[in-house]
């Protein structure tokens, strides 16, 4: 079993039989009363966040997960969801579209990323933070348009929307983080 204190951003832990990760994690000692610590947790199955208070000082019920992870390659998708290639025996993990979800922009042929397995089934996948992907689609920058901070939308090759400098043109490798879907810098202008 976790203390309360052991309760931070990232870990992964079991709350009343089901998987979560703690997305944020507060310490609140007020001047009357005893502490408590307050956490917004994800459940790794169904996607679902819920926010969840423990006493300082009194055991929880929170312990480690049965999880595994194993490193895959996305190899396609069909109808009936994705296939990755488990990277350590070549067998074929299969996940549905639910268990995937929005993670689906971020899948390219041939990338490495990690599925995760909660008592020997497999339910999500976890990606690298950091993807590179081409732009499909954008809006022509504007001669002379200049203005700072100014973004537009641009559809990337897996369907994922982002919003980017007027600069960017289509066919550009761009930096995305995969935990907030924003833009981070262009690929290929060093």
């Amino acid at each position: 079993m976790y203390d309360t204190t052991e309760i931070k951003k990232g870990l992964k832990i079991e709350v009343e039989g089901k998987p979560y990760v703690v997305l944020k994690s507060d310490f609140t000692n007020p001047g009357k009363g005893s502490a408590f610590v307050t956490a917004r947790i994800k459940n790794l199955e169904t996607g679902q966040v819920i926010e969840r208070t423990w006493k300082s000082g009194v055991s929880t019920n929170v312990t480690a997960p049965d999880l595994e992870e194993k490193e895959v390659e996305y190899t396609y998708s069909d109808a009936d969801g994705f296939n990755f290639l488990d990277q350590s025996n070549f067998e074929t993990i299969h996940l549905t579209n639910e268990q995937v979800g929005d993670d689906k922009y971020y899948l390219m042929e041939g990338s490495k990323l990690v599925v995760l397995y909660y008592k020997g089934r497999p339910i999500s996948i976890e990606h690298p933070h950091f993807i590179f992907i081409k732009v499909a689609e954008t809006d022509p920058g504007l001669k002379g348009d200049t203005a700072s901070g100014a973004t537009k939308r641009a559809v990337m090759e897996t369907g994922l929307q982002v919003k980017v400098p007027l600069f960017i043109k289509e066919g550009e490798l761009l930096k995305i983080d995969t935990r907030t879907g924003e833009y981070i810098e262009r690929a290929n202008a060093k």
